[in-house]
């Protein structure tokens, strides 16, 4: 205790006219000390306090953490199947020259942006064709099909992100050959009994043999296209009439769909552009945002659950510190410690009991959201604020907790202290 003189002194220090008698104060050095000398006192159920601190930090930034980084992973899978797909439908020409012709996809490679593109043709003459995968139907074996008949350039597994499950998709040797060879989509195989090009199978369409060359599964965009039966350009003109460009389907790179949705049009028909329709992925800022807010919300709410969890346990346990120690405030109170420095001192012990719960809590989150972030494969998003700002929220939910606890404290009478 040092002294702090109040109204006017004399030379020999005695008391002014006032009558103010001197009051004792403590240092700040002091009241540290004897707030973390009382946490020390009781180790055990320091501990046990910390620890609920400790879980409600520690559920907050593993929240805050997992949303972010969950979040970051949803936008990034939006973003690479929805933000960068560009379609262009070309509708049916008025002249004998089509609007589109099959080399024009070479045009709208070349632009910036770009990275893969495929053109598509379709009918209504050719959108429900008998398909047989034997010309001679026998007992037990697999009848005719009704499917869908396409015509596509080279680049269409690239362009409707899909895989070929079997074989091969034909090329411009194919294309230029004229070859009878056909793809499958893989549940058109499945329906055909094909499960291999081993031995050349082969289907026939309207009376015509067509070698299955390849089967194209997993496809992420027109997925029709699995039901299907797919032709080279010049065979499928030549058969069945299909030979003008309906679709041409475009996959960008991540930011550049509007710039490309822009530019594709002028490159397929230059000066006719305006006649094509072109669908593009509309901005996905406000989607990302919406999705980022749902998870981080949603988490959010759980992680101040628990800790007002945490909050509720500091409380608990400060209150019963002063209900053990009403002895000690009385002696200290009859001793000339004012209300203030009583409540100060509870309120000290529970904010440092919040802080290192809070510098503890932060430290576990982060190496759970690293670890699940590692086992999930997945890049972790851990914000350096939420490292600085968890113990400054664990030292805020302790002083918090404290105040009632420290007031009551505050308000004991010396005699009826020392009384109890």
């Amino acid at each position: 205790m040092r002294p702090r003189r109040r109204g006017a002194t004399g030379a020999t220090g005695a008391t002014g006219a006032t009558g103010a008698t001197e009051r004792p104060w403590m240092d700040v050095r002091d009241l540290w000390t004897e707030a973390l000398a009382g946490v020390l006192a009781r180790p055990m159920r320091s501990a046990l306090t910390t620890l609920g601190t400790v879980l409600g930090i520690t559920t907050l930034v593993i929240t805050i953490g997992v949303s972010a980084t969950a979040g970051n992973q949803i936008v990034g899978r939006f973003d690479a199947l929805t933000a960068t797909s560009v379609t262009v439908v070309v509708p049916p020409s008025a002249d004998a020259v089509p609007l589109v012709g099959w080399s024009g996809v070479d045009a709208v490679r070349r632009l910036a942006g770009v990275e893969s593109v495929a053109a598509l043709a379709s009918s209504t003459d050719t959108a429900s064709v008998q398909v047989r995968a034997n010309d001679v139907v026998a007992p037990g074996d697999v009848s005719g099909q009704t499917m869908a008949v396409f015509a596509a350039s080279p680049a269409l597994p690239a362009a409707v992100r899909g895989r070929m499950t079997a074989g091969r998709f034909f090329d411009g040797g194919n294309i230029a050959r004229h070859d009878q060879v056909a793809v499958l989509g893989d549940q058109a195989a499945r329906l055909l009994g094909i499960d291999s090009v081993q031995g050349s199978p082969a289907v026939f369409l309207k009376g015509q043999s067509y070698t299955v060359i390849g089967i194209l599964g997993e496809a992420e965009r027109e997925q029709q296209l699995s039901t299907s039966v797919i032709l080279p350009p010049t065979t499928a003109e030549d058969r069945l009439g299909l030979g003008e460009v309906t679709r041409v389907l475009i996959n960008t790179a991540l930011g550049a769909a509007k710039q490309v949705a822009h530019q594709a049009p002028i490159a397929l028909a230059p000066g006719a552009e305006s006649a094509l329709a072109v669908t593009a992925p509309s901005d996905p800022v406000k989607a990302r945002s919406g999705v980022q807010g749902d998870v981080n919300g949603l988490f959010l709410v759980l992680g101040l659950v628990s800790l007002v969890v945490g909050a509720i346990g500091i409380a608990n346990v400060t209150l019963v510190t002063v209900m053990e120690r009403i002895g000690e405030i009385g002696l200290r109170r009859a001793l000339g410690a004012s209300r203030r420095q009583i409540a100060g001192q509870f309120l000290v012990e529970s904010t440092t009991i919040g802080l290192l719960g809070g510098v503890i809590g932060a430290a576990l989150g982060m190496v759970v959201v690293v670890a699940v972030s590692a086992v999930r494969d997945w890049t972790p998003v851990l914000d350096v604020r939420l490292a600085f700002g968890a113990p400054v929220v664990g030292a805020l939910v302790g002083l918090l907790a404290g105040l009632y606890p420290s007031l009551r404290a505050s308000r004991m009478e010396p005699v009826d202290a020392l009384r109890s």
